[in-house]
């Protein structure tokens, strides 16, 4: 399949007004095996923290595995129609040409992926979205809880949703893994674990074709090994691990568990990953340098942050010897709320290695500014949550409706000075950029093995069988 081909399927992908709830998702998902039972096979790989089951649809008789799976991030519900529309379009003969076995998980995270359901029907408003935004603490996102042992790092609190996860690669030793994740401002990005000239190609094209930015700005971590533009490799927590322990910071706070990807290149397998945003910004591609040097940049935004995460950090203090609700939301603010306080060291000493005369680029100076934004939004709404479970059941005390007001009345602030500037992008368009960066790496991998040259397929594998 060319890149031609992938942009005309894309091109077909539907609008919709918003994202399906979880129980939608499913019964979608489950109309589809009963319309197709000679396709689609479902099986039950594990169950929710909270009893709720796990399945994979299996789609196809391709002699290449490909494991796509949806909600690995719960406020990141893109991948849940683009998941719909890749397993519509296989079970109904699309993929014959691609010699495809798919694997789709709808949603992997069904009890946190609820906790956003508030805004799916109206995902346009930052605002909006923000104040109802859930995202579970570190060492509870599927995503990042992947067995993990480097140097002094040592993580084996395996998730029961990640051990389902776990069980689908290793059952299916796939040549191909997509978890589904998106960001929320900018442009689109990728992480590819290979350097595909074909793929990355194609990773450009779609967009493109799309009218989407690239987001050629302050990347998601300063460690990332740039690919092509806006296509970054999907290295693994090592990377991390020597950058932090470069700049004199203990990589034991920062890093946890492992990927997903880690996990699935045991068994040789490509991996990718879409990062689209819910809105665009013009300035997330502009490359025209500012009268202000990065390192300057990097230390302004730092000090922002560090003082939006010690206001939330005091509030959160002093509400929490009057707290007796162990919420996900509680659990969330007690995770982050700290991370926020802790950037700055980090970003300060990167700064002090970057030369003076070094100017930010327009994307630079949006990238930090927004990451900014974006955490008090997400944080400070998370910890408002957290306040208000307490005053919505009745068992908070006065201190603590005090403290709910005096933190909505500075989130208010806050979310005034949400990105100017910013339209929200048409679901299709995102879904689009999913699906055909879906198909370019299925595309590639199909390619290879009909490719006979041993050396090919040896280095299209890295991880080995």
């Amino acid at each position: 399949m060319d890149t031609d081909s992938v942009l005309r399927l894309v091109a077909e992908v539907p609008d919709h007004d918003g994202f399906p709830l979880v129980d939608d998702l499913h019964a979608r998902f489950d109309a589809l095996a009963a319309a197709h039972p000679e396709q689609v096979t479902v099986t039950r790989i594990g169950t929710s923290r909270l009893g709720e089951p796990l399945h994979s649809y299996r789609i196809g008789f391709g002699s290449h595995a490909a494991v796509i799976v949806g909600g690995v991030h719960p406020n990141e519900p893109i991948g849940s129609w683009t998941a719909l529309h890749l397993a519509t379009w296989a079970a109904e003969g699309g993929s014959a040409e691609l010699d495809v076995t798919w694997h789709v998980v709808p949603t992997i995270d069904p009890d946190g992926m609820r906790l956003n359901e508030a805004w799916f029907h109206d995902p346009h408003d930052r605002v909006f979205y923000s104040r109802h935004f859930h995202r579970p603490a570190p060492d509870r996102q599927v995503e990042w809880t992947f067995p993990n042992a480097y140097k002094s790092v040592y993580f084996d609190q395996v998730l029961p949703e990640t051990l389902a996860f776990m069980r689908l690669i290793d059952d299916t030793e796939p040549d191909l893994l997509v978890s589904l994740h998106n960001g929320e401002m900018g442009g689109v990005y990728y992480y590819l674990s290979e350097d595909l000239r074909d793929v990355i190609d194609t990773l450009h094209a779609v967009p493109a074709a799309l009218g989407l930015p690239l987001d050629t700005g302050e990347p998601e971590s300063p460690y990332l090994r740039e690919l092509a533009p806006a296509v970054f490799a999907m290295d693994g927590i090592e990377t991390a691990y020597e950058y932090l322990e470069g700049l004199g910071v203990d990589p034991g706070e920062h890093i946890h568990g492992a990927s997903s990807a880690a996990w699935a290149m045991r068994h040789g397998a490509l991996c990718m990953v879409a990062e689209l945003p819910y809105w665009s910004h013009p300035d997330a591609d502009d490359q025209t340098p500012t009268a202000e040097s990065y390192a300057d940049l990097l230390r302004r935004c730092a000090d922002e942050l560090g003082a939006s995460g010690t206001e939330l950090q005091a509030i959160l203090d002093e509400a929490s010897p009057m707290l007796t609700l162990e919420t996900p939301f509680l659990e969330g603010s007690r995770a982050f709320i700290p991370m926020l306080t802790a950037t700055p060291a980090t970003d300060h000493a990167r700064a002090d290695r970057e030369p003076a005369d070094r100017m930010a680029t327009v994307a630079e100076r949006f990238g930090c500014e927004d990451l900014v934004r974006c955490f008090r939004l997400r944080y400070g709404g998370m910890l408002l949550r957290a306040l208000e479970a307490e005053t919505t059941a009745g068992t908070a005390p006065a201190p603590v409706r005090r403290l709910r007001d005096r933190l909505a009345e500075r989130y208010a602030t806050w979310q005034a000075d949400a990105a100017t500037g910013a339209e929200p992008i048409p679901i299709r368009k995102l879904v689009g950029v999913q699906f055909g960066a879906i198909l370019a790496c299925a595309s590639h991998v199909a390619g290879a093995s009909r490719a006979s040259s041993p050396s090919l397929v040896t280095t299209s594998r890295p991880g080995g069988a």
